[in-house]
């Protein structure tokens, strides 16, 4: 079969559901292209170390391109899909071209929910995205900075106060961290002020953090927490979010940073397609992956609304979006085969979250970790999972030194104005 009469399988995406089904093609007789608007992949578990200034980007990035070089059936294309016609069987992107495809994999992953009050977004950044990463570490850094600077103590105590929205696995990560920077990394660096003096408090509208966790871990972890200096406040939701600060059990607290980790909606793109979707916009497939109706369409990954055998949905982790995707590739075979395509089934691996150095809890098949064992068996985990040797190589060093030190390298304030405060 020549290359021009191949299929021609079309990936949007290129997070953990795309890439896995992009490579899991690479031996098959079709032509892929992978769509992105970004030109990386993006390690997301460990984005809260860029934002926290622990990491740098590229350690845990890489070019889309430099990943498949060597894979030759698959073209990498830069830009944002605008409109899907699955009539026609075409893709619109921004610029004003089309892609024409015989198979399709949307796996365009999810962004920040704010619950219906979008207001709150620029007061209250999430983190998705490189991009968002580096905000929320230059908030941080300067609020640091602009605390030194202030002469009124009300002024000052607003800027040493740090919110965190949201109980899960990134919201208990930032709490964690932003808590050891306070109290160790910058120990020393100031003049006027006391960075250990801060107050960094993680809410949590439910009765507990990390709720997907057994309720033993979820305890621990709070301890862990609280060991840090980090105040957590739970069965509380946030009532309001501005410049200024929040508004959490009637009460208003001056806070010049507030971090959002309290929920996902579905990437936007879920909308383009004619399919049913649930309550934060997942789209309702097939137990093999596809769109009803339209079983040359798949979606994987985050923007994927699945139900298990005992009607729980597969959760909204990289381990699940890595399987989607490598099933949607093993379908797609199938399809072009002309057999049956099998079903989608989800294999558990187990849940793990940091809490701070040193400190963690892992829960994986009745294996109960926490504390220094779950804190190495974390760290294993997840720089294996890291794309490219030179990644694991970085990463290790840069969390070997940060250890010894309590140092994070990553702590350079770019972007925005000079002199300009976290509310521009």
């Amino acid at each position: 079969m020549s290359a021009v009469a191949r299929p021609h399988v079309v990936v949007v995406g290129g997070g953990f559901a795309g890439l896995w089904a992009t490579r899991a093609l690479a031996r098959d007789k079709v032509r892929v292209t992978l769509v992105d608007r970004r030109n990386h992949h993006l390690f997301q578990p460990l984005l809260y170390q860029v934002a926290t200034a622990g990491l740098s980007a590229p350690d845990i990035a890489a070019p889309l391109r430099h990943i498949l070089r060597r894979q030759r059936n698959v073209e990498v294309r830069l830009g944002e899909v605008t409109g899907i016609d699955t009539d026609a069987r075409r893709l619109a992107l921004a610029d004003g071209d089309d892609v024409a495809y015989d198979y399709l994999v949307v796996a365009s992953g999810a962004t920040h929910a704010y619950f219906g009050h979008d207001d709150w977004a620029p007061h209250a950044p999430g983190l998705k995205s490189l991009d968002d990463a580096l905000a929320i570490r230059r908030r941080v850094l300067l609020a640091f900075e602009r605390a030194e600077a202030a002469t009124d103590p009300a002024e000052r105590a607003a800027w040493l106060d740090f919110a965190v929205v949201g109980g899960g696995p990134t919201g208990v990560e930032l709490a964690g961290t932003l808590a050891e920077i306070a109290r160790h990394t910058l120990k020393d660096e100031f003049r006027h002020i006391d960075p250990a003096g801060a107050r960094v408090r993680l809410i949590e509208a439910g009765p507990r953090v990390l709720a997907s966790f057994p309720e033993s871990l979820s305890a621990r972890a709070q301890r862990q927490l609280e060991k840090l200096g980090v105040e957590v406040a739970t069965g509380r939701a946030v009532e309001a979010i501005d410049a200024g600060g929040y508004v959490l059990g009637g009460e208003r607290v001056a806070a010049r940073t507030v971090l959002w980790a309290a929920g996902v909606a579905a990437s936007p793109l879920g909308a383009l397609l004619d399919a049913p979707r649930d309550r934060a916009g997942r789209v309702q497939v097939e137990s093999d992956l596809s769109v009803p109706g339209d079983p040359d369409v798949f979606v994987a990954g985050d923007l994927a609304s699945v139900q298990q055998d005992d009607g729980t949905p597969v959760p909204g982790v990289a381990p699940a979006a890595k399987q989607m995707g490598a099933h949607v590739a093993r379908a797609i075979r199938a399809r072009i085969a002309g057999s049956a395509t099998p079903a989608f089934r989800y294999t558990d691996m187990g849940n793990l979250a940091t809490i701070g150095r040193m400190a963690a809890v892992v829960d994986v098949h009745g294996l109960r970790l926490s504390g220094l064992l779950a804190w190495w068996f974390w760290l294993c985990v997840h720089v294996m999972f890291l794309i490219g040797f030179r990644n694991r190589l970085i990463v290790l060093i840069n969390w070997a030194w940060a250890y010894w030190s309590y140092q994070r390298h990553a702590r350079i304030i770019l972007g925005g104005k000079a002199g300009a405060g976290n509310r521009e």
